[in-house]
């Protein structure tokens, strides 16, 4: 069973390791202690929570720069396997990544819901934009 310390909980979903521990404190997150004593979530649980609190992507408004990234961090929610292929969501904060990969790959990386992973997106096309400047 995966788990994670607070504060990489807190990495994973974007808030504050202080937010983490209030919404543990108030009952929104379920919490556990490890042998040491030290609070823990398990993951599987935290992949449930950020699936069903992931927030609207905000309106970025007017763009002034932008290069996307294409590395980004977060936590598996969900593997569905048939007998050669693998569709893995990873919730990224607020984006959710969807991958499709052959079965034995996701076997072999141990994909399951709660498992940190990192999507990374190759593209052939990227598109950078640079709007008007306004005064």
């Amino acid at each position: 069973m995966t788990t994670y310390r607070l504060r990489e909980a807190a990495e994973l979903l974007g808030v504050s390791d202080d937010s983490l521990r209030r919404w543990a404190d108030g009952g929104r997150l379920a919490t556990a202690l490890d042998p040491a004593g030290r609070r823990i979530v398990e993951g599987a649980v935290l992949a449930r929570f950020a699936e069903e609190n992931a927030t609207p992507l905000p309106d970025a408004g007017p763009v002034a720069r932008e290069s996307a990234r294409n590395r980004f961090v977060g936590i598996v929610t969900r593997v569905v396997r048939d007998t050669v292929m693998a569709q893995v969501e990873v919730q990224c904060g607020p984006y959710r990544v969807v991958s499709l990969m052959s079965r034995e790959a996701a076997d072999d990386l141990g994909l399951e819901a709660g498992v940190r992973a990192v999507a990374s997106v190759k593209s052939t096309n990227v598109v950078v934009e640079v709007p008007e400047a306004t005064s």
